[in-house]
């Protein structure tokens, strides 16, 4: 759809600017379809429960230190080029995730098996702190009047593709190999073909210049936090619903349908794969949406369905009915298409332009990583502490809220607002 608006050029950036995050979100992705997996191998337990907690709390540590890799990533964007910045966060990538596939194990090495998992988490989450965020201003900079909106959607939309590609791929070997194959070696497949994403992605960002640089800071993070905080807290808790709704839908109920309602792991990667499928025709529409109408009404309906609708989401993600199920899952990806919509433009939008990547890459990642990278473990907690299967959609709800009241009384309407604008 956004193709036939854009010329040849523009589509050699979107192109450049969406690959990085199928590499990124490939990698993060296939550790979430494998963490009860990668839980028995390298975080072995007598209760199944324990391991898979302890993978997602390694899981949840490639999301912390997303802050401190957006905030470097983000300052060589700022001060050098995006295009500097988006090459770096691959290799990075590429690197964390070829030496995941060829790991030893709990059973091979001992106590340096979940450590060396661990460390290389943590390499990914810096490389992942820069690269979205670089990205979608790297597009919006490029964007023709009215449509930054609809051009800046496919840095996201190369992320769910790339997750996409996770599930698909996991599901492929769920339905191929055996358990007894699948926990021996083939857990390693999916990490040992991140390599082919990350060449691809090398070769695409190395024919693409940059947009003339906005006017800049020497010193962009220290410029943000004394002169620009306020921006960085709002355009982070506008962040909060849809990251941790992402994180929900796309991440842990894989899990959750999994080990809470007993359903088969290949019926719950093929119900991933479907809804994310759809996902990557709504997230378009929806940017569409909000070039016409505004980021506003898109962000203010998404955050009031989460926060509605957390339990009743829930009451359908436990129904162990693969119909309910999967109303769980679109319902779901609906609310995630509509937020996106409205924060993926509205986040370059509402930083100013000296610090833009600095800024956002901080402001995104405490969002992404202390609400919604962390969700699959805060759920896991609060069904494993509490029991009750529902709770995971009480932090659905917060979640909403937390956007909804940032969007209604400290967020302006930006969708007519110049990027070059002086401010």
């Amino acid at each position: 759809m956004a193709m036939q608006s854009v010329t040849p050029e523009m589509k050699k950036v979107i192109l450049a600017g969406l690959i990085g995050n199928v590499m990124e979100w490939y990698d993060f992705a296939i550790y979430g379809y494998f963490a009860a997996v990668i839980g028995d191998q390298f975080f072995p337990s007598s209760d199944p429960r324990n391991s898979l907690l302890a993978a997602f709390g390694a899981f949840a540590a490639g999301f912390l230190v997303r802050p401190f890799g957006g905030v470097l990533l983000g300052r060589v964007a700022d001060r050098i080029g995006r295009r500097v910045a988006l090459m770096t966060s691959v290799l990075a990538m590429a690197a964390a995730t070829m030496l995941m596939a060829v790991l030893p194990t709990y059973s091979s090495i001992g106590v340096a098996a979940p450590v060396l998992m661990v460390l290389l988490r943590v390499l990914q989450g810096l490389s992942a702190g820069g690269e979205y965020s670089t990205s979608i201003v790297f597009l919006a900079e490029h964007a023709p009047a009215g449509r930054r909106g609809l051009v800046a959607i496919w840095g996201l939309w190369g992320s769910v593709l790339g997750m996409l590609l996770g599930s698909g791929v996991g599901a492929l070997l769920a339905a191929q190999l055996t358990t007894a194959q699948l926990l021996s070696w083939g857990w390693r497949i999916p990490f040992g073909l991140g390599l082919l994403v990350a060449i691809t992605g090398l070769l695409l960002r190395r024919s693409v210049g940059d947009a003339p640089l906005p006017r800049r800071s020497l010193t962009p993070l220290r410029d943000t936090v004394r002169h620009h905080s306020a921006a960085v807290l709002r355009v982070m808790l506008l962040n909060v619903a849809s990251s941790v709704g992402f994180y929900t839908a796309f991440v842990y109920a894989v899990s959750y349908i999994e080990t809470v309602d007993g359903m088969p792991a290949s019926f719950a990667l093929d119900l991933n794969t479907g809804v994310m499928g759809l996902l990557l025709i709504f997230y378009p529409l929806s940017a569409w949406l909000s070039d016409r109408i505004g980021r506003r009404p898109m962000l203010i309906s998404g955050s009031t369905l989460l926060m509605l609708g957390g339990v009743p989401i829930f009451m359908l993600l436990h129904s162990q009915l693969p119909a309910m199920l999967a109303q769980g899952e679109v319902l779901l990806m609906l609310v995630v298409a509509l937020l996106a919509g409205g924060k993926n433009p509205a986040n370059v939008e509402l930083m100013p332009a000296a610090v833009r990547c600095t800024g956002l890459a901080l402001a995104f990642n405490i969002a992404e990583g202390y609400f919604g990278g962390t969700t699959p473990l805060i759920a896991s907690w609060l069904l494993s502490h509490f029991g009750n299967p529902l709770l995971p959609g009480i932090w659905l709800s917060f979640s909403g809220l937390i956007t909804l009241i940032t969007v209604l009384w400290f967020t302006p309407e930006t969708f007519r607002r110049q990027l070059d604008a002086s401010e």
